[in-house]
């Protein structure tokens, strides 16, 4: 796709939230069914995915880790971004790879320590480019897939959850 294209597709979307900004609300959803033993099936829209324990809370490593899923949730976020951005501002990336890590003290989520933390302690996300980019544009593509990222503004922003419980 080229810049042009992209532009294209996304200007009648861009007017559209200008003269509407009530349209552009919309709300994503995700589902999972309670599986067989202590797992979750969640549809993603192309494939079902099972998720279970993790082998440091009991599981079998054969089902997929929640903490996993949300690594991997950020990492096609920040991978689709980054295009979009090369794309929209003109940058030619060859391929590349994109790695998340996740630092977990699973003593929080195991109930054993109350001064150990449930959930990520820190998360790393790298960029390994094939492209031949100045520092400008290298910094202009890191500044604005972190802008534009929904999973990583999610999550270095925080947003509150409201969760409910029905019998």
């Amino acid at each position: 796709m080229t810049s042009e294209e992209l532009k294209n597709l996304q200007a009648p979307l861009k007017e559209k939230y200008r003269e509407q900004p009530d349209v552009a609300m919309i709300t994503l959803k995700a589902q999972g069914v309670i599986g067989e033993g202590i797992s979750c099936k969640v549809e993603t829209g192309k494939a079902l995915v099972e998720a279970g324990l993790h082998p440091a809370t009991g599981g079998t490593g054969l089902l997929a880790c929640s903490g996993d899923m949300l690594l991997e949730a950020l990492v096609a976020c920040a991978g689709v971004t980054l295009r979009a951005v090369a794309t929209a501002i003109g940058v030619e990336i060859k391929g590349g790879a994109i790695k998340a890590e996740g630092d977990l003290d699973f003593r929080g989520t195991l109930g054993v320590s109350k001064e150990a933390s449930v959930g990520f302690k820190a998360i790393r996300l790298s960029f390994d480019l094939d492209a031949e980019l100045s520092t400008e544009q290298l910094q202009s593509l890191e500044k604005l897939t972190e802008r534009y990222c929904v999973v990583y503004q999610t999550l270095v922003k925080g947003v509150p959850v409201a969760t409910s419980f029905v019998r």
